[in-house]
């Protein structure tokens, strides 16, 4: 007769499918917290760098601004600003002038320069936004694919334990306590775990989300702000006037 029931017990009691399905959501958990703090120190840099997109439009030149934004690896923001410039550079050497001429040495034309400046430095400034999109959602779709699934896998374990119980009621014939409690203990356990790795991982998913959209709202506005920069000279402000500063 089972007086207590500790890990060690349920862990003695279960099976190779117990066992593998308690391996499995103990791996999705340290996964799932893994993913957490990793996204949440990345996060908190790139909120940090955000901050610094205003000081960086006034700086004295564009390089002075780059300073600004800092040279840590991995911000996105100093990666969008220094591709749009490449990409300004790009027609600065390359693109023909108005009578075909060419501008800079070997020059080669390509389908890519029928584009004109605001074309061209947009295609620039969106694929490294889209880029980096991608990188700081890198590891969500793991975050939603653990909270959709281990309460199924906890629930596969739970019905497991009971398709024990039932087993031993059948080859006893009897249904006292002692018969079922380790059975039933491990359905429970089960799923306990399965809730356990689920709701961090849903919480924790819909947390960063938020988070990441703001981070790329940040991104998009910057974006813009470049585009008009390359373009124009001049950074889009909307005035009383309504009209590009």
């Amino acid at each position: 007769m089972y007086s207590t029931f500790s890990l060690t017990e349920f862990w003695s009691q279960g099976d190779t499918v117990s066992h593998v399905v308690t391996l499995i959501l103990l791996g999705m958990s340290v996964v799932t917290w893994t993913i957490i703090l990793l996204k949440l120190l990345g996060y908190a840099k790139q909120k940090k760098f955000s901050k610094r997109v205003e000081r960086f439009w006034h700086a004295s030149s564009f390089q002075a601004g780059c300073q600004v934004l800092g040279h840590q690896s991995g911000n996105v923001f100093l990666i969008l600003a220094k591709d749009g410039v490449e990409a300004a550079e790009h027609l600065e050497r390359f693109h023909p002038d108005q009578e075909g001429a060419n501008i800079g040495p070997a020059f080669e034309r390509q389908l890519h320069d029928q584009l004109d400046v605001s074309d061209w430095v947009t295609r620039a400034l969106r694929n490294s936004a889209e880029s980096s999109l991608a990188k700081l959602q890198s590891g969500l779709t793991f975050l939603a694919s653990i909270g959709s699934t281990a309460p199924f896998i906890g629930l596969f374990g739970t019905v497991w334990g009971i398709y024990h119980a039932l087993v031993r009621i059948g080859a006893s014939g009897q249904t006292s306590l002692d018969q079922v409690a380790a059975p039933i203990g491990e359905a429970l356990v089960m799923t306990a775990l399965g809730l356990a790795v689920a709701i961090p991982a849903v919480l924790a998913y819909n947390a960063l989300v938020r988070t990441n959209k703001t981070i790329v709202s940040a991104l998009n506005r910057f974006a813009y702000d470049l585009h008009a920069y390359f373009v124009t000279g001049a950074r889009i402000q909307v005035n009383d006037s309504r009209r590009v500063i």
